[in-house]
């Protein structure tokens, strides 16, 4: 290649301006561009006068002299004075005369003489533009349209040694923002070989450029440059009309430009629901930091106006489903920027507006998440209409509320129980799921879900399914994407874990028989949840906080404390409200939980100990004189709370609960470059194993075998509970009587033989029974299931779960009477990163496997609690665990234990289990003869050991096959 090819202008002329005046713009030179009026008079006059010829006479009518000049400085005048964008979509009025500057695509075929207007858009572009009256300084590129300049770019060449960086710095240092043609510009592009970025508002050495990128590295493309999308694709005519009508908006008197990902998914979104029309569902992935709001606006209004080929709308109502009273606001505020129409959007939050704007055809209708199950059944109703559902469920407990009914008031007799008798937040997710899936497929309506955490059922039920049986979103902007480019920061950067050590004493004399299982069950939460364990955990965190976060953000940085239940978030909130007292320091802490709370004979609600109404909450957290949230199964989803600096751990997450909860820390607001978390129970192997699946693509592996059905039928039907005759007889009275009565008696034949079991086949019956019902509703949605004897079986069983008697499941709650605790200590056993593997998330489909029930032992008090005290840690060092971390891990790598694990009984594996476990130890005399005489020289700690290593690698086993 000659050397003269190796530079800029080879960039610039033979790829750039060579590909735009191929795409149909017009070449310019500088001397056509008048640097008084900052425009292209020849090219904008030529316009008017070829699409407006009336209203042309009507100004000459007006002017009889120097009508062009005139024209040309109204226009120059209004631009100045309104911006670019509003003069493009509104054109210019002057004495009668109304002038549009720009014509964009009709949204439909119906009119013609539209259709020709739209065609006759100029696009032009200017080399070297000398864009300063001040300075003699040129911008590479500048595009125009119809003579009015709407951007510029800085073009970079790696063979000349510089980058987009480079373009950077010239906009911020060498383009004086308050240059007229800068101003009046919408956006402004960094570009070289391999990478973009843009910006809307030039601030000098403040300009924030954001990327313009389809991935963390773009892709090569068989154009040319890896950039090559940008001027091929997103600088077509026709794609810059759409982008200049139906996405650029202010908000906030910003200029908001689409980044890639929103511009691609709207596009590509609506142009598959304006060919397949309704009836599809469409999953977006899109990670915390992508801009889901302006992205959700913009995907709202085009759907409410797109036409298919028959030029007929293919949506008569686009609902969205957000507890974000943003979305309706911003919504309103684009659709009166795009359209100059009132009363498009309605904010519908009670069921009688709601009902109303969905019979009146009201374009876009926003609701709250409650309202999801009022909406599909209208949409049922009103089967002569077609809507478009936008679901936008990662947002859904801003306001803190549980989609689950809780018990307004539990009184608690222990810390003990309250993490039992607490329920657990009902996921959106698995809500909106479930509404779904009651109800059938609906033809008349199309779901498009938004998540960055997709569950299996919600990849399968939303998702695009691949030629090789997995299942993808229909979008993707992964969490690695958002992290990488800056938006959200790496919420596992800085984690640290602890560890509880403890000796438990017996205080009776007696030495009572209790169920192994459960009475470990509780002793191990009586070490937990001591009060003891609240003081100490509470000085650890204010520590940290005061030393480490306090001063963050300006001293604005604030911590959540995350608990397990809303009894430990009153007894947290006591004992920090003490400790601060004692400290006399300016930090205060409040709590977030629903309901009333009583213990030790006082009732505790989050308005009383917070002094202010719970409607406050949010409101005062974000205030300066409050730093700290402590929280029970609220506001661990979905809350927005940028200045959210540390979080304190002290509950079981996992999976997608651990993602969600974590990523609380994640936006960044300015001054925050760094976020912590204490955690003390999670284990980082956990926590880690909970990211990877949504780091980047999550897939669902193969999609759900509708002939699973018939193998949890199977398992139902081997214990000769349910009578076919009874599945008959109940199906006819559900279809011919509202006497519930006459059902009730048709289900108590099955109630009593159920009763007649076993607890271990009562377990697994029900267990059965239970994964039909949910399985079965799931999988009517993803396929054509015609079988008249498993809908009959569906409808019986789903009654009959309710008439089953409840599982007594009561602890020896006695236990923690007759013991005491002797020592207790906490200690930091990890600090660091959490590093997340750069590779496609995976889960797996449902399966038929069964669960099996418990098995129970029975042991001696005393045995019981040496067990306990031996798992706490009082013989072995943290050196010795993390060997038999690697030790079991080695076990479970084991290639025969694999395949075992897939046909053999469990007893069975833990023979082989123990035979492995030999063979390592074996190992461990050449290479660790210190360990090796620890484990080896004590048989009942050797067998305990393994006793416990063998039901962690039995449990990951059958989870890796859930």
């Amino acid at each position: 290649m000659k050397r003269t090819k190796l530079t800029e202008n080879n960039f610039e002329v033979e790829h750039v301006v060579k590909t735009l005046v191929d795409n149909g713009y017009i070449e310019r030179l500088p001397d056509n561009y008048n640097q008084e009026l900052f425009l292209d008079a020849e090219i904008l006059i030529n316009f008017i006068k070829t699409t407006q010829p009336e209203e042309w006479e009507k100004l000459q009518e007006q002017y009889p002299e120097n009508t062009e000049d005139i024209f040309l400085k109204r226009v120059a005048g209004e631009v100045g004075k309104r911006g670019t964008l509003d003069v493009l979509r509104n054109g210019v009025k002057d004495r009668g005369a109304k002038f549009e500057l720009a014509y964009f695509k009709p949204v439909s075929g119906l009119n013609p003489e539209h259709e020709r207007l739209y065609k006759q858009n100029k696009f032009s572009v200017i080399r070297q533009f000398p864009f300063s009256q001040k300075y003699q300084k040129t911008l590479d590129i500048s595009i125009f349209l119809n003579g009015i300049p709407i951007i510029t770019s800085e073009l970079k060449n790696h063979f000349t040694g510089q980058d987009y960086t480079d373009a950077i710095k010239q906009y911020k240092y060498t383009r004086d923002p308050k240059e007229p043609f800068l101003k009046r510009c919408l956006v402004h592009f960094a570009v070289d070989n391999d990478k973009a970025f843009f910006t809307t508002q030039l601030e000098g050495e403040f300009t924030q450029f954001l990327p313009f990128n389809k991935d963390i590295e773009n892709p090569k493309d068989k154009r040319g440059f890896k950039t090559a999308y940008l001027y091929h694709d997103i600088w077509h005519p026709d794609s810059m009309l759409e982008i200049i009508s139906h996405y650029i908006q202010i908000a906030d008197k910003k200029m908001i430009f689409p980044r890639f990902h929103q511009l691609t998914a709207v596009k590509k979104i609506v142009n598959s629901a304006r060919k397949l029309g309704t009836g599809k569902n469409y999953l977006i992935q899109h990670s915390a930091g992508s801009g889901k709001t302006f992205t959700i606006s913009w995907l709202a209004h085009q759907l409410s106006q797109i036409h298919n080929q028959q030029d007929t709308r293919v949506f008569d109502n686009v609902i969205i489903i957000s507890d974000r009273k943003v979305i309706d606001r911003q919504l309103k505020e684009a659709v009166k920027q795009f359209e100059k129409t009132l009363g498009v959007v309605v904010w519908a939050e009670k069921s009688s507006i709601l009902r109303e704007a969905l019979e009146t055809g009201k374009n876009i209708i926003v609701t709250t998440i409650q309202k999801f199950s009022f909406v599909v059944d209208e949409i049922s109703r009103l089967n002569g209409r077609n809507f478009a559902v936008i679901i936008d469920e990662a947002h859904s407990s801003q306001g803190g509320e549980s989609m689950t009914t809780v018990k307004k008031t539990l009184s608690y007799t222990s810390l003990e129980n309250a993490e039992e008798e607490d329920p657990e937040e009902k996921d959106i997710e698995e809500k909106i799921l479930e509404d779904i899936q009651a109800r059938g497929r609906m033809a008349n309506g199309s779901f498009f879900a938004f998540t960055a955490t997709p569950k299996q059922q919600t990849l399968e039920l939303f998702g695009e399914k691949q030629p090789d049986g997995s299942y993808q979103a229909f979008s993707l902007y992964s969490m690695r994407q958002a992290i990488e480019e800056g938006f959200i920061l790496d919420v596992l950067e800085n984690y640290m874990t602890y560890k509880t050590y403890f000796k438990l004493m017996k205080m009776i004399e007696d030495d009572p028989e209790y169920e192994k299982r459960r009475a470990t069950t509780v002793l191990k939460r009586y070490v937990d949840l001591h009060e003891h364990a609240i003081k100490k955990k509470t000085e650890i965190m204010l520590d940290h906080f005061c030393k480490n976060a306090k001063g963050k953000m300006n001293g604005r940085a604030k911590a959540m404390v995350v608990t397990r239940s809303r009894l430990h978030a009153v007894r947290y909130k006591l004992e920090f409200d003490r400790q601060l007292k004692e400290r006399d320091g300016d930090v205060k802490a409040l709590v977030a939980f629903t309901g009333t709370v009583k213990d030790e004979g006082h009732e505790f609600t989050e308005s009383n100990m917070n002094g202010f109404p719970e409607s406050q909450t949010v409101k005062r957290f974000d205030t300066d004189e409050y730093r700290i949230m402590i929280v029970a199964h609220k506001f661990q989803t979905g809350f927005d709370q940028p200045f959210l600096q540390t979080m304190y751990v002290d509950k079981k997450v996992q999976k997608v609960n651990a993602v969600q909860t974590l990523s609380r820390l994640n936006r960044i607001p300015p001054g925050k470059d760094e976020v912590y978390v204490l955690d003390f129970i999670n284990e980082i192997d956990d926590i880690r194993k909970s990211f990877q699946p949504y780091y980047e693509t999550t897939m669902l592996s193969e999609g759900t075998d509708p002939n699973l059905l018939y193998e949890i039928e199977r398992g139902i039907l081997k214990f000769d509970i349910i009578a076919q005759s009874e599945i008959d007889r109940f199906t006819e009275l559900w279809y011919s009587t509202e006497d519930q009565s006459k059902l009730h008696q048709v289900l108590s034949s099955a109630v009593k033989r159920y009763e007649e079991l076993s607890k271990e086949e009562k377990f697994t019956f029900k267990d059965n029974l239970r994964r039909y019902v949910k399985t079965y509703a799931f999988i009517t949605q993803i396929v054509t299931f015609k079988d008249a004897s498993m809908e009959k079986l569906y409808l019986y069983s789903r009654f009959l779960l309710k008439k089953l008697p409840p599982d007594k499941k009561s602890l020896p709650r006695e236990i923690v009477e007759n013991i005491d605790m002797d020592r207790y200590r906490i200690k930091a056993t990890y600090k660091g990163g959490i590093t997340l593997e750069k590779k496609e998330g995976q889960i797996a489909p449902l399966t038929a496997i069964e669960k099996q029930p418990p098995v129970s032992e029975y042991d001696r008090l005393s045995a019981i609690i040496a067990k306990i005290n031996e798992i706490g840690g009082t013989q072995l060092t943290e050196d010795d665990k993390v060997k038999f971390t690697r030790l079991a891990d080695k076990i479970y790598g084991d290639n025969h234990f694999k395949e075992s694990m897939k046909t053999n009984t469990k007893s069975n594996l833990k023979l082989l289990f123990k035979r492995l476990f030999d063979d390592v130890m074996a190992d461990m005399y050449e290479n660790d003869l210190n360990f090796y005489k620890k484990i080896e020289g004590n048989q009942s700690v050797k067998e305990l050991i393994k006793e416990n290593l063998f039901e962690d690698v039995f449990k990951r086993g059958m989870e890796s096959q859930l």
